[in-house]
């Protein structure tokens, strides 16, 4: 792994998950967690000022990137909420079956390298009737905006460290044997439509 890969690329991804607009995504769906709450991806801890400590339990957030987890330190030393951090791949998640109340995914499925692994696994680690609250981009719906990210995608993938433009996100929860609940699909206002499109909702276990 590179010296951008490793210092300069984590910078600049989380730097851009920080924007306001994004940060304002974020307080739409992080709130609405209950219970023990499963983030995968929990990296630089964007999410953990956003958490209700009256309706969550505790926070189990799933990380393989060291240098991610590192820009989160201040963070998970203000957690509101009581939190485990476990650096394990969201594909091989080291938990139990049925022992999670509510999965939390945003900004992650870009760039797991297998999402319908890890989403199996997610469904697995939930409670009957869990939730997943997911806040995505992906795979736009316009084909001309589509035909760009795919153009795009490779030059992407390297500057933001494995993120992908590229992903369906509702198909992918579709194919994992979510039933999803409530979706949304919309472009992020002020950014490029080819990273701006937006999937966010609810789904449930089946």
């Amino acid at each position: 792994m590179g010296f951008y890969a490793r210092h300069i690329g984590p910078r600049f991804v989380s730097c851009l998950c920080s924007m306001e607009a994004i940060a304002n995504e974020r307080q739409k769906v992080v709130p609405q967690a209950s219970g023990v709450v499963l983030e995968i991806g929990i990296g630089p801890g964007l999410n953990l000022p956003l958490y209700d400590p009256h309706r969550v339990t505790r926070v189990i957030g799933v990380d393989p990137g060291s240098d991610f987890l590192k820009l989160g330190r201040e963070r998970r030393g203000h957690s509101p909420v009581p939190l485990e951090v476990i650096p394990a791949p969201a594909e091989a998640l080291p938990l139990a079956d049925n022992s999670i109340d509510t999965a939390v995914i945003t900004y992650t499925l870009c760039s797991v390298d297998d999402p319908a692994q890890a989403l199996r696994e997610v469904r697995r680690v939930l409670k009957p009737n869990g939730r997943v609250l997911f806040l995505e981009h992906g795979l736009s719906s316009d084909a001309g905006v589509a035909t760009w990210q795919h153009r795009l995608n490779p030059i992407w993938r390297r500057l933001a460290v494995g993120c992908n433009l590229t992903r369906p996100v509702q198909k992918l929860l579709d194919e994992a044997g979510f039933m999803i609940r409530s979706i949304e699909h919309y472009y992020l206002d002020g950014a490029p439509r080819p990273v701006g499109f937006l999937c966010q909702g609810v789904a449930e276990a089946a």
